[in-house]
């Protein structure tokens, strides 16, 4: 186990050393209300921190409306060795939360563009996904968002965006139909403009 981290006795969860932050008296209270719409009680013993747990889950959950992914890309390399090929970063595990039910989106995500005169670290083109992930979305709205942020930022002469994902506001409720993955896209430049492009690019990822 990691320095600075243990395993509560209570409840098996990873938690830091550091200070829990603090739950306001209005989020405990709403988070009691849905486990008694719910049909259960809030005080029984095995519920009693639970809305604590559940707030304090959600501020993880929701990190990304406290960061600003575009900055992850304010940092690039222009010493590439003449480097002029496609970049790809493959199959990113992500979690999300759709704005409708509040259902986790489970997926991976595969992130291309085309240098025009810079790059940057691979680890960024990840924290810009994760950045917009971990809010309330929908998976279209993700898919556009982390190609306009690569398109404006970095200005390269195409971007590739492409996310499958798997929605449990379909396969655990609703129609409940698992196994469903959705795909979505968005290609940008010289990969929406050029044929032979958008091939190279989308047989890179395995599409």
């Amino acid at each position: 186990m990691s320095q600075g981290r243990e395993c509560s006795p209570e409840d098996g969860d990873l938690v830091s050393s550091a200070p829990k932050v603090a739950v306001p008296s209005e989020v405990e209270e709403a988070v009691k209300t849905l486990i008694r719409w719910a049909g259960d009680d809030p005080d029984r013993e095995g519920l009693l921190d639970t809305p604590k747990r559940v707030a304090r889950a959600w501020r993880e959950y929701a990190r990304g409306y406290s960061e600003d992914p575009a900055h992850h890309l304010s940092r690039t390399f222009h010493e590439v060795g003449g480097y002029d090929e496609i970049v790809l970063l493959k199959d990113i595990p992500f979690q999300s939360h759709c704005e409708h039910h509040m259902a986790p989106i489970i997926g991976k995500a595969s992130i291309a563009y085309l240098p025009r005169d810079k790059v940057v670290g691979i680890s960024k083109l990840a924290r810009v996904l994760h950045g917009y992930a971990r809010r309330l979305q929908v998976q279209e709205r993700l898919t556009a968002q982390v190609a306009d942020c690569i398109c404006e930022h970095l200005q390269p002469k195409g971007v590739a965006v492409v996310i499958e994902a798997s929605h449990a506001c379909m396969t655990a409720r609703g129609v409940q139909t698992p196994g469903v993955m959705m795909t979505t896209s968005r290609i940008m430049g010289v990969f929406r403009e050029d044929d032979r492009s958008r091939k190279e690019v989308l047989a890179l990822m395995g599409y």
